[in-house]
Parts: structure tokens; C-alpha cells; sequence
């Protein structure tokens, strides 16, 4: 029987192709097969593996070996500190939506109530971090698709943030009536001809939370115009969006009667998010 050592060197050398992390993934799908933690691998490197880890272990080598991202493959990825399930139905977190959120937390106060709304959830790391670091503030969560919502509302058990009403909604169309002092989004962005629809991780993720119209800003556009409507005077609206899109985005708010846009860089110094208030004319 094949050692746990012999087993992640022979994984690690069929991944090199089609990962950067090669070692790293080969460890955490073992991890994922045994139920174990990385340090047991180490501690433990000639342990002996029975046939039917192997076996289980190789089906989910191949799908590596044919790009499927790691975090379907194990059904989780870390974000903000926290673990979350994620699932082919929805995106991937990345860590340039931790600037999101950052921003976020600056606006909303830590000891009075606040209501803020994240528009297109997926799995709900945005509403879940928010809620978790602001318990005061009351969070709504939108999302077209029955099966991200399931998923969001299962991080936010998984994470005992109780607090956060989740809706099936095309953006605001089934939300309550009242108004928000804060709305965010991380919404589609990507035009359908983008070069990097074709590579990596995204080849594997849904081309519903990827793709807009009007070259990537449609859903933006969507959302910013109906947020006017749903803002309380002075609130804010946050979205995420690529990083050649400053400049349009920026147009757009102005053009729709946002003040104070600014726009947020990311780790890479990439204008990641742009956010502006919204002060209803007099």
C-alpha cells in the first residue's frame, strides 16, 4: 500500500501542469479524503493508505487534472477568516472582494442599528462577513438563483449569523418596500468576449454571475439607476467591478446624481470598487 508520502509527491508531479499550488492542492484534497488536517500529513508522512482513499483520492485528482477548481472539488474556500461552502453554483470568493467589504465596514456604525442589502449574494460571504462584524446593523440578501440562496442561507447557519433576511430576487424586484442606508454588490462584470472567460477558474464557474451586457456593465447600470430609488438620503451604493472599469463606472454614478464617488484599490493597486452617496435633489 502506497505511503502518504509517495501518494501527494506522485499527485503533486500530475498537477504541475495545470496548477501554481501543485503540493499545496495535492495536501488539501488528501486532507479533504482522510478528514484530516494538513499537520498529519507531516507528522505522519509514512503512514500507509488503505485502497479505498486512494481510490477516492485519485477520482478527485482527476478532476484537478482537468482544471476544476480546487474549492468545488472540496467544497470550501476561506474568506475574511472564516470558512465558507461554496459550490458550483455560485462564485468563488477572492480576496479582492475583502476591499468591499472593508470599505463596508468603515460606513456602518458598530453600536447603533444600520440596514444594509448585498445584491446578488451567491454563497453570502459579503451579507455573512457584514453581519458577523456589525451585529447591530440589519442585513438583507438577494439572489436570483434558488440554489446560491439555499447555499447562503447554509454558510449563514454554518456561521450562526441568524440576523440576515435572505430574498430570491432579480436584484431589488422582490425586496419589501423601505430603504437602505447601504447597498452592495458584487454583480456580474465580465463581457461575453472576455479573454478570460477561457482561463482558469472561471471556465468552471456560472456564466450568470460572470457575464453582463453592454460589454460588462448592465447589471451595474441596472442597479445603480434603481438604487437611487432605494437609498435613504445620504446612503451609499458599493460594487465591485473589473479593473478596467473605473472610469465607466465612475461616469455612470455621476451621471445618475451620485456625490462622493471615490474609487478603492485593490492589493495589486488595481481600482477594484467604486462607491458613491446618494443625496436626492432638492
Amino acid at each position: 500500500m502506497p505511503s502518504i508520502n509517495t501518494v501527494l509527491a506522485e499527485a503533486a508531479k500530475s498537477l504541475q501542469a495545470v496548477s501554481d499550488s501543485a503540493l499545496l492542492d495535492a495536501e488539501v484534497m488528501l486532507c479533504t479524503v482522510l478528514g484530516k488536517e494538513r499537520s498529519y500529513l507531516r507528522t505522519w508522512p509514512d503512514q500507509e493508505l488503505d485502497p479505498g482513499p486512494v481510490d477516492a483520492y485519485r477520482t478527485i485528482l482527476n478532476e484537478r487534472q482537468q482544471g476544476k477548481p480546487i474549492a468545488y472539488i472540496i467544497g470550501n474556500r476561506e474568506f475574511w477568516s472564516r470558512d465558507f461552502k461554496v459550490s458550483p453554483d455560485v462564485l468563488i470568493p477572492r480576496p479582492d472582494t475583502e476591499l468591499l467589504i472593508e470599505f463596508s465596514l468603515e460606513l456602518i456604525p458598530t453600536n447603533q442599528p444600520y440596514k444594509a442589502i448585498d445584491l446578488g449574494t451567491g454563497s453570502g460571504i459579503i451579507a455573512i462577513t457584514l453581519a458577523a462584524e456589525r451585529p447591530q446593523a440589519h442585513i438583507s440578501a438577494t439572489d436570483i438563483s434558488p440554489a446560491a440562496l439555499q447555499l447562503a442561507q447554509a454558510n449563514a447557519a454554518k456561521h450562526n449569523v441568524q440576523a440576515i433576511q435572505f430574498y430570491q430576487s432579480n436584484w431589488f424586484d422582490k425586496i419589501p418596500a423601505g430603504k437602505f442606508d447601504l447597498i452592495v454588490s458584487n454583480p456580474p462584470y465580465l463581457a461575453e468576449d472576455d479573454e478570460h472567460l477561457q482561463q482558469g477558474d472561471l471556465r468552471f464557474e456560472p456564466k450568470t454571475a460572470l457575464i453582463a451586457a453592454q460589454q460588462g456593465l448592465s447589471d451595474i447600470r441596472t442597479i445603480a439607476t434603481t438604487a437611487r430609488d432605494k437609498l435613504e438620503n445620504g446612503g451609499f451604493l458599493v460594487v465591485e467591478h473589473g479593473y478596467n472599469q473605473q472610469n465607466d463606472v465612475q461616469n455612470l454614478f455621476r451621471s445618475l446624481g451620485y456625490c462622493n464617488i471615490q474609487a478603492h484599490t485593490d492589493l495589486s493597486g488595481q481600482p477594484r470598487v467604486t462607491s458613491g452617496q446618494y443625496l436626492p435633489p432638492s
